[in-house]
């Protein structure tokens, strides 16, 4: 008996393999019955039919929305090759009556002048009054539909109240003999072209499929429709332009290399190319040299042989340039300003070959138009990911570290391995310029697989490598050249692993200020190049602060008591006596005392601390005490 059941079961399977009709599922069915299969089995083989139906529908739908598929694609295919608005409109009536299988299809478009849509095509319709219809905006389903943009459907026009009905439409409506009607607008963008309907004789309620389906094919259809009325405009502006001569030949030849190059950019902008892909594409259009320069002056990207302007010339030119939105030339050159809003992201300097035409120019200002864009997106880009670094960093740093694991993983999803040797530097903080430095520093830790965050007053970088001095020096030149003004950076390190990064951060912090302290603004260094500043730095808790102090007491230690006791100023004498390299008469300019003075108050120094105290060795650990003694105050 199972091997029967079994045997019914694959009748479906054959049912549906060749597309029967829903009827002949009920075969098996009756055939169980009549066998006197069990009343389970022929429960199992009813639910067996009911799947099979199932599939069936499914495979219906499917096969309906391929048919409707074709048909949009057809009909794109059909209205791509159409240049007359005629022939559009037709096709697109008579393919919205096709997929639809209604009774009739037809379209209406917006009158502008009057404020109202008239009939212009109509495919199946048999009515000349109908075809003459004008429907006020609001009036009848069309008026609706034209007015507010948005599809409606009717299963019986004529008494659905959601209409303002009137006697004209409802005549012209009632001698087509029309019932069901459904409307979708031609928009593009967000203008309205008209409506396109699809309506039967007999009342017929509109699926959604069907609102969807005809909602494509108007959607296409306006494309097609503009693409058409700008053809044909344009073959009328052509034809009143057939009598120029060179002229009109050499604009045309400009409008040309303008829409080419258009082309050109925004294929450039969608694939991601760069601003160097977009001075390529300029020069090939229009010859010649051109250099992109950023705010800054600095090169961007340089097609063919072009020196840079002069510093004068080009801000005169970018200034002209952005007042009068407008390529500007100047001299041999031709200069646009590439600006977003009120800010400046830099200029395109190019120098052509021939003669620049109005077309051409605005083919130099559309390249900088699109440089802008590629300035800003690239920089969004970089903020957004100098945003994800900088916290990562930020959280590296920051003790104790809570999950090493997670950092570990989030760091090889940005390109960075945490065991391998770090350094940190930490830069001095640039008031006037720090949100220049610190995009800088996001980019050069990025280029170098590293990450930049700003913290405490202080910009930090994390570099793969075992030189933190080396790694100090080239932050410390780079970032001065980037803010103008001199950089002081420190470091520490090198470490590895998550949970040693917050003491070599630690490590590079004190290392600046000791930088700073000791008069080295505009250097670079670790803190293990500091001698015995670096001991100050590199070692933590009470032991390592006690020997520097004990270092300094035995050094200059009676002088600084001597000062503390009786308010003298003999180690400030000091520090300008070495300044100013053991001059007496600058020491005293310095400190704006008498030369007796100085000598009076060095001759206290060497009774508190011997009489050799200016021997090389012994002047060397003084020097270096002060040095100390002030970092520490």
């Amino acid at each position: 008996m199972d091997g029967k059941l079994n045997a019914m079961t694959g009748e479906f399977l054959e049912l549906l393999a060749r597309e029967a009709a829903a009827v002949e599922f009920e075969g098996p069915l009756l055939a169980a019955r009549a066998a006197g299969l069990p009343p389970d089995q022929v429960a199992d083989l009813e639910r067996a039919k009911l799947a099979a139906l199932r599939v069936r529908s499914l495979l219906e739908r499917r096969r309906q929305r391929e048919v409707e598929l074709s048909g949009l694609v057809d009909t794109a295919a059909d209205l791509a090759g159409l240049r007359d608005v005629d022939d559009v409109l037709r096709a697109i009536v008579h393919r919205a009556r096709t997929l639809l299988g209604a009774d009739v299809a037809y379209l209406t478009l917006n009158d502008d002048d009057r404020g109202d849509i008239y009939m212009r095509v109509t495919d199946g319709s048999v009515s000349a009054r109908f075809q003459r219809l004008r429907l006020p905006l609001g009036a009848g389903l069309g008026g609706l539909v034209a007015q507010t943009g948005t599809p409606y459907v009717t299963a019986d026009y004529h008494v659905d109240e959601r209409f303002r009905h009137t006697g004209e439409i409802d005549a012209g409506v009632g001698e087509e003999g029309l019932v069901a009607i459904l409307g979708v607008p031609l928009r593009l963008g967000s203008s309205s072209l008209g409506v396109l309907y699809a309506a039967n004789r007999s009342a017929r309620p509109f699926a959604r499929e069907e609102v969807a389906l005809l909602g494509s094919l108007a959607a296409h259809a306006a494309v097609a429709l503009d693409t058409a009325r700008l053809l044909t405009e344009t073959r009328v502006a052509l034809a009143e332009l057939s009598a120029a001569n060179s002229t009109i030949q050499a604009h045309s030849s400009s409008v040309e290399r303008a829409a080419s190059a258009h082309d050109r950019m925004t294929a450039l902008v969608l694939r991601g190319g760069g601003v160097e892909d977009v001075a390529a594409a300029v020069t090939e259009v229009l010859g010649g040299s051109l250099l992109a320069l950023d705010a800054d002056g600095r090169e961007l990207a340089r097609v063919g042989s072009i020196t840079e302007p002069d510093r004068a010339t080009l801000a005169e030119a970018v200034a002209a340039s952005r007042a009068e939105r407008r390529s500007v030339r100047r001299g041999d050159g031709w200069y646009a300003a590439v600006v977003a809003g009120t800010e400046d992201l830099g200029a395109l300097v190019l120098r052509p070959t021939a003669e620049l035409v109005d077309a051409d120019q605005r083919i130099l200002e559309r390249a900088a138009l699109v440089t802008a864009l590629l300035l800003l997106f690239r920089r969004t880009v970089a903020e957004a990911e100098g945003r994800v670094r900088g916290e990562l960093l930020d959280e590296l740093v920051s003790r104790p570290v809570r999950d090493a694991e997670s950092l570990r993983s989030r760091a090889r999803r940005l390109g960075v391995d945490l065991d391998a040797p770090q350094v940190l530097v930490a830069v001095g903080d640039d008031t006037a310029g720090r949100q220049r430095v610190l995009s800088w520093a996001t980019s050069y830790a990025l280029s170098r697989g590293g990450l930049a965050a700003a913290r405490d007053g202080r910009i930090l970088l994390m570099l793969p490598g075992s030189d933190p001095g080396a790694a100090a020096r080239l932050v410390a030149k780079d970032a001065a050249r980037v803010s103008g003004r001199p950089m002081t950076a420190g470091a520490g390190g090198p470490s590895s692993g998550p949970a040693a990064l917050g003491a070599a951060f630690a490590e590079a912090d004190r290392c600046l200020s000791a930088l700073t302290a000791l008069g080295r603004v505009g250097e670079g260094a670790g803190a293990s190049e500091l001698g015995f500043v670096g001991l100050l730095l590199g070692t933590t808790g009470a032991a390592g602060d006690g020997e520097v102090a004990r270092f300094i007491a035995s050094a200059i230690g009676p002088v600084v008591d001597y000062d503390v006791r009786r308010g003298t100023a003999l180690v400030r004498t000091l520090e300008a006596y070495f300044g100013v390299g053991g001059g007496l008469a600058k020491a005293a300019e310095l400190l704006h005392v008498h030369v007796n003075t100085v000598t009076q108050r060095l001759e206290r120094v060497g009774q508190l601390i011997g009489p050799d105290w200016q021997q090389p060795e012994r002047a060397l650990e003084v020097q270096l005490a002060l040095r100390l003694h002030r970092l520490r105050s």
